[in-house]
């Protein structure tokens, strides 16, 4: 159980990436007052955390109904977040973990940042959801129990991230957040690299 812990804990960090919002949600809100802004960051966390929560929850539920096997989605789970981890390494802007030009054209028009793009993708993206259907597809009420209390801590911290951005960028900088966010895509690579040898023997056996 410690092991799932800390597996689950490391993916989720690497994954939500709190200190890597940090920057990103300082430059969405630029020119927002003090209050705002910690409205939007407490908004926004906890819509995240709720679509988080519900794939959580009922994700052996999607995945029945749409006839997915699990060592089918942790093959293809893993590899996604291969690719992810990837892009980390190397600093490739991807859909993954970044806006498409007509999502940030949109974004020009819309004040309230809180929904999209904070909640949606940054917090709650492609990468986090596959993730929490991977640490929750086929396991016992336990370890989803604990899961969730894994999943609720990084969320926790994501929120202090976010309410603390300044100081956060002024403690790490920008040069730190980036050497951070490259090491955590090693572990990253490697965590995906274990999910599709799960996938593949479960297939087998």
């Amino acid at each position: 159980m410690q092991e799932f812990i800390f597996n689950s804990f490391v993916t989720l960090v690497v994954v939500v990436d709190p200190l890597g919002l940090a920057p990103i949600f300082a430059a969405l809100t630029k020119g927002y007052s003090a209050e705002r802004r910690r409205e939007t960051a407490i908004r926004g966390t906890i819509l995240g955390s709720a679509i988080l929560f519900v794939f959580a929850l009922a994700g052996d539920v999607l995945l029945e109904a749409l006839g997915i096997t699990l060592p089918a989605f942790r093959i293809a789970g893993g590899m996604l977040l291969f690719l992810l981890a990837l892009d980390m390494i190397f600093a490739r802007p991807s859909g993954m973990r970044s806006k498409t030009i007509r999502e940030q054209e949109e974004d020009s028009f819309e004040g309230d940042v809180s929904v999209f793009p904070l909640a949606i993708p940054l917090i709650a993206g492609p990468g986090a959801i596959t993730t929490v259907l991977l640490y929750t597809g086929g396991r016992t009420p336990a370890e989803v129990g604990v899961f969730a209390g894994v999943l609720l801590v990084v969320l926790l911290l994501t929120l202090v991230s976010l309410l603390l951005a300044s100081r956060v960028m002024g403690l790490f900088g920008e040069t730190g957040a980036n050497v951070l966010s490259r090491v955590l895509g090693v572990l990253l690579a490697a965590l995906a690299v274990q999910f599709v040898l799960d996938g593949i023997q479960a297939s087998i056996v």
